[in-house]
């Protein structure tokens, strides 16, 4: 089954998800990690690492996206740490709305 273009951006994060990310992404800018084919599979794990270390550690932020044809505006954005964002679609454009 092929994989989705996968990003993953983290700010002011500890260094052990630097380590972590770079073992299945790779790190195209400081803290923005791209996997062109990542399986929904192993995407559902690294988040679910992300989650629990950043449930556990609290600091800085990390957003993931990915295509999703089933997703408002064909994109599936999950977000750890950031102000609280609603996506909103307008007509067919992609909108944030500050909550």
């Amino acid at each position: 089954m092929a994989g989705q273009m996968t990003t993953v951006v983290t700010r002011d994060v500890e260094d052990r998800y630097r380590g972590f990310l770079t073992s299945v992404m790779l790190e195209i800018a400081p803290g923005v990690y791209v996997s062109p084919q990542m399986t929904q599979g192993v995407r559902d794990r690294v988040w679910s690492v992300l989650e629990d270390w950043w449930a556990a550690l609290g600091r800085g932020s990390i957003v993931m996206t990915w295509r999703d044809t089933k997703a408002v505006g064909n994109l599936r954005i999950l977000v750890l740490g950031v102000p609280a964002k609603e996506i909103v679609d307008a007509d067919g454009v992609l909108l944030l709305k500050r909550k």
